[in-house]
């Protein structure tokens, strides 16, 4: 398990700081008679606050080690943490570290009906392909047994956390770390639902601030507790880093604003939002006069070519190989698409600028029957190896890029200030990239692009869209199709003008015709609403690009 161990210690699996380990335990531990469990001790940072916190308790050293539980796998990291308790005078008796997998314990202990208090640590950010499968098929099979069904995006943190929930007493409580991607991800989406169901009360907290900069990993702390109340809310609280914990008293947690939990699959990065601003967006949600934007639009992957460096040319090199006549025009990046529409004196600039503007598309034809031209392109392409990748290797012929179609629009799969719509009048192509859109049961495709861009989607794009630790927000078709959309209007909008005004960065200007035209007079919303949902994309907006600068 090699590969597991290193990415647990890569991802913080292992080396939580200080801060985190002691106000965790400080929040769930009140008494010096309670049980606790570490699924995932590492080398000890959890087990000592554990323990510091048991003996401020009163806690004396044989009720510690008949009520603390800690486990791990990796022999050498189990030897630390029994070397770190032996320095706090607890001894290793009754196998109070137990070098173990974790499932493999909750197999055992389940079967006993034996239950914890309290649960913290900060479990291994493993992903399915580093996820053995001697390992993964016991935490998959304990989540098939909670109702949920994990599938090959499921990361090693989630069947962690249901199974440590599932280990709690009627009134217990859990805290730990857990990547920022519970908020937001697909495959963490029934984890959302169970938590929201499974737990009274539920507190997170979050940094602006990286706590793990070296890996680029956003970490939220979830506090959640059990009874036999239904849920009253979720609580959080965003802290500008880990050293704010010192002045943070668990006690004041009970003063945060309790915001309504929703059952359903929706992601939670809402939850950053006031009450109200929440209210109001669900509220939203359900106008009749708004559709999905999935009703007038058709989004798909671009292209994946395999090996962009080869078959992806600029001019030069497209001219230097003959290859003029075996070319189809092409976008590669985001940056490339300025403005509402991408025209044909769009596509010259970028040709001009040198950039990858032609793909390289030979006849679908056996090699030996390609022209000159081609044939020694590919040639020269197996020479490098080009051939040799996956996405090639599989391909009938590896030279033949498959579903090179031109899109009736292009759609930003990465979005640093906010998402857009751009109409295709190049006849051009993209690669993956970006998403290809196609327009549905009739809409006028000039019509959706203009009305596209305007404070009500963007709200719900930064609520329905992905962003990690980078400041980018992430669209997968499907999210790109989840979005509302009014169109009560639209024939009033005059794209060419709000391509100008995209072009000249004056998104404000934009939203200030697209909210008159569209959600004022074509949805009938009074003024302070829709400054209240643009005020809404802007923070959540900022919140985002703020912590790319941190």
């Amino acid at each position: 398990m090699k590969a597991e161990i290193t990415e647990q210690k890569l991802r913080g699996g292992y080396y939580t700081p200080k801060p985190i380990t002691d106000f965790i335990t400080k929040w769930g531990i009140n008494s010096n008679k309670i049980s606790v469990l570490e699924p995932s001790c590492g080398d000890g940072n959890f087990i000592e606050s554990i323990i510091e916190r048991l003996k401020k308790m009163n806690a004396l050293n044989e009720e510690i080690t008949e009520n603390l539980q800690g486990i791990e796998f990796d022999p050498q990291e189990a030897a630390k943490t029994i070397a770190r308790i032996n320095e706090l005078g607890i001894s290793n008796r009754n196998n109070l570290i137990r070098n173990d997998d974790f499932f493999n314990y909750y197999n055992q202990i389940f079967e006993e009906n034996k239950k914890f208090d309290v649960v913290v640590g900060n479990p291994p950010f493993i992903r399915y392909q580093n996820f053995m499968e001697e390992h993964r098929i016991p935490a998959f099979e304990i989540m098939n047994t909670a109702g949920l069904t994990p599938n090959r995006l499921t990361n090693s943190w989630v069947p962690f956390l249901i199974a440590s929930s599932l280990l709690l007493k009627d009134s217990g409580k859990l805290g730990m770390v857990i990547p920022a991607e519970l908020f937001q991800v697909g495959y963490a989406t029934q984890t959302r639902e169970f938590l929201s169901t499974f737990y009274s009360k539920i507190t997170i907290i979050t940094f602006k601030k990286l706590v793990f900069p070296d890996i680029q990993q956003e970490v939220i702390l979830l506090l959640c507790e059990k009874s036999k109340e239904e849920h009253s809310g979720i609580k959080v609280i965003e802290l500008d880093d880990m050293s704010d914990l010192d002045s943070l008293d668990v006690s004041d947690l009970s003063l945060l604003e309790l915001k309504p939990i929703d059952h359903a699959s929706e992601k939670w990065t809402k939850y950053f939002l006031t009450t109200d601003e929440i209210l109001t967006l669900r509220k939203l949600r359900e106008h009749p006069k708004l559709i999905m934007s999935g009703d007038a639009i058709d989004v798909d992957v671009g292209i994946v070519t395999g090996l962009n460096s080869f078959f992806v040319l600029n001019e030069q090199t497209m001219k230097e190989q003959k290859l003029e006549k075996y070319t189809q025009k092409i976008v590669t990046r985001s940056a490339h698409l300025e403005g509402a529409i991408f025209s044909e004196n769009d596509w010259n600039k970028n040709v001009t600028k040198q950039y990858p503007t032609v793909l390289f598309s030979p006849p679908a034809i056996p090699l030996n029957e390609q022209p000159d031209e081609t044939k020694k392109y590919i040639h020269l392409g197996e020479s490098i190896g080009a051939n040799k990748g996956y996405k090639c290797r599989i391909r009938k012929n590896w030279y033949v890029v498959p579903s090179v179609w031109v899109p009736e629009a292009f759609m930003l799969r990465q979005v640093h200030g906010y998402p857009k719509i751009i109409i295709n009048n190049a006849n051009a192509t993209c690669t993956d990239t970006i998403h290809r859109v196609r327009f549905l049961n009739g809409y006028e495709g000039s019509q959706v692009a203009a009305a596209f861009t305007n404070s009500l989607t963007f709200a719900f794009s930064e609520v329905t869209g992905r962003s990690y630790g980078g400041g980018v927000l992430t669209f997968e078709p499907s999210e790109a199709e989840n979005l509302p959309l009014p169109l009560m209007g639209a024939e009033k909008l005059d794209l060419k003008l709000i391509d100008k005004l995209l072009r000249d960065n004056n998104i404000e200007a934009v939203l200030d015709i697209t909210d008159k035209i569209l959600l004022i007079d074509g949805l009938g919303l009074s003024k302070d609403e829709v400054s209240k949902i643009r005020n809404v994309w802007t923070k959540m907006r900022d919140r985002r690009l703020n912590r790319k600068k941190r």
